[in-house]
């Protein structure tokens, strides 16, 4: 059965309550993620709130990624959804990890939208090979 989406879920443990706190950081650290996996960036958005924690998303011509932080407790939960099969979540997620200088990590993947149609009736969803360049 073929899916229309694939969703990370990742949580991030132990990571310095500054880097949380800061929208700044917070959007530089998502916006390398989102380059580290091939995705296509069209609009970040990020908020700070009081006391404190960030939240943001960016949205990719293949869905989103998303973002909570808790600085007081060092966690930060995120996602990454796509409809495409050619961003590479986990070069994103080990991205985030380093960004972030995680103690600890926990991914969950779940597809997303599974329907029972043959896979080219799913024409929105474009083959990781027909995206690549042509080899010569």
């Amino acid at each position: 059965m073929k899916s229309l989406g694939s969703h990370l879920i990742l949580e991030l443990y132990h990571c310095p309550a500054a880097l949380l706190d800061d929208p700044r950081h917070v959007s530089q650290v998502m916006t390398r993620a989102v380059e580290a996996s091939g995705a296509t960036l069209i609009q970040p958005f990020f908020h700070q709130f009081a006391p404190q924690g960030v939240s943001g998303v960016i949205i990719i011509s293949e869905s989103h990624f998303s973002i909570h932080t808790w600085p007081e407790y060092g966690y930060a939960a995120l996602d990454i959804f796509t409809c495409g099969d050619c961003i590479d979540m986990h070069a994103a997620a080990e991205s985030l990890r380093r960004g972030f200088r995680a103690g600890a990590m926990q991914k969950m993947m779940l597809s997303r939208g599974l329907l029972d149609l043959p896979p080219e009736l799913i024409q929105h969803k474009p083959a990781a090979a027909a995206l690549r360049p042509a080899e010569t």
